[in-house]
Order: structure tokens, then C-alpha cells, then sequence
């Protein structure tokens, strides 16, 4: 299947889940990931602000900032076709709606992409080889490209969204861990270390 029909197909079922389902299990993919050591690890956070079709991240902002960290969220460029990392201490005064509806900090400085821990990574569909089927935009394929970015990326999804393969292009970033409601997965050495190590 190519990716176009893919996304529609997963689009199809993330809208078939009632809200209460999905709220359900995204505070469980959230706990999952929250009890992890890389995020125990992680001080400064950055974490898409979800699509009503999309996991849930509410819980899992509220619990860093109960934990002392530092959460940002993407801020889109169109101008520079790039996501800005900026910090949020609300979940209702920071926030503005973007052209596509889609949530975002208001204002604020980016922080340096060297300066960030983990970002929590939004897909439609996700494989076991770290692979992953964004919207189609590369936004986050570009950020997590960008050579002052060593954090970890942890995708963070639903478990009717793992996929057995995601078709992907040279330009497709993998992730080096993936959360859902039900498991958690981990792919290969962090970005940057050599494939032979294994």
C-alpha cells in the first residue's frame, strides 16, 4: 500500500474511536510513558499539542510539570518551513490555534534544539523498525534532521497504529522509541552512534 492510502486508512480508524475510548487510552499511553527511565532522564520536553483524532497528551504535560520539567511545544514557521520549540506553562493562556487549526504556543523564544531532552513525536502509523508515517508535511523529519538535535525521539501513539511496515523515503527520519497504550518499544542505538555496535 503507498502512503496516501495508508493515512487514509488510519485516519478512518483513529476517527472511529469514540472520544471516551481515546481518552482512555491516551492517559494510559501517557502513564506508560511517563514510568519510563529516558523520560525520568529528559528535564526539557517537548510534546505535540494533539488533533482531536490524534493521542491525547494532556495528561502527560500536566505530569512533567508536576515532575519539575521544562515542556515546549512546536510552534510552526511557514516562513522557514520548520517547527519552533517553544516553552508553555499553560495548557490555556500560552496557546493560539494555527492556520490548521492546530494548537500552538502564542509567543516565546525557541529554545535551542541542543537543549532538548525528548521530543514526543505525533503519527498516523508507526512500524517496529522505528519507522513512521507522519501527515505528509515533514516537519518533524526536518527537526529531528537538523544537526544540533541529539535528544531522544519517542513516538507516542495508540496500538492500532503500529503497523507491520511504513513505506518511508530517504528523507524519513526513524525514532529511537515508540509508546502506546499497551507497550513500549525501543529501536536501535540513539542517533549519531555507529549501526555496527549492535
Amino acid at each position: 500500500m503507498i502512503k496516501k492510502e495508508i493515512r487514509q486508512k488510519l485516519r478512518a480508524e483513529m476517527a472511529a474511536i469514540s472520544p471516551a475510548e481515546l481518552h482512555e487510552r491516551s492517559i494510559q499511553a501517557c502513564s506508560r510513558l511517563a514510568q519510563t527511565p529516558e523520560y525520568a532522564r529528559s528535564e526539557i520536553i517537548m510534546v505535540f499539542l494533539s488533533l482531536p483524532t490524534e493521542v491525547d497528551t494532556t495528561s502527560l504535560v500536566l505530569q512533567a510539570w508536576r515532575d519539575r520539567k521544562r515542556v515546549l511545544a512546536p510552534k510552526v514557521s511557514w516562513e522557514q518551513r520548520r517547527m519552533l520549540p517553544i516553552q508553555i506553562d499553560s495548557l490555556s493562556d500560552d496557546l493560539s490555534e494555527s492556520v490548521l487549526g492546530i494548537r500552538e504556543p502564542a509567543d516565546g523564544v525557541p529554545i535551542p534544539l541542543a537543549n532538548i531532552d525528548m521530543v514526543i513525536v505525533p503519527g498516523l502509523g508507526f512500524d517496529l523498525q522505528g519507522n513512521r508515517l507522519g501527515r505528509g508535511r515533514g516537519f518533524y523529519d526536518r527537526f529531528l534532521a537538523h544537526r544540533d538535535w541529539a535528544g531522544i525521539a519517542c513516538g507516542l501513539a495508540l496500538q492500532n497504529q503500529v503497523l507491520d511496515s511504513v513505506p518511508t523515503t530517504e528523507h524519513d527520519m526513524k525514532i529511537q522509541m515508540l509508546v502506546t497504550d499497551s507497550a513500549v518499544y525501543r529501536f536501535g542505538p540513539p542517533a549519531g552512534e555507529s549501526q555496527a555496535s549492535k
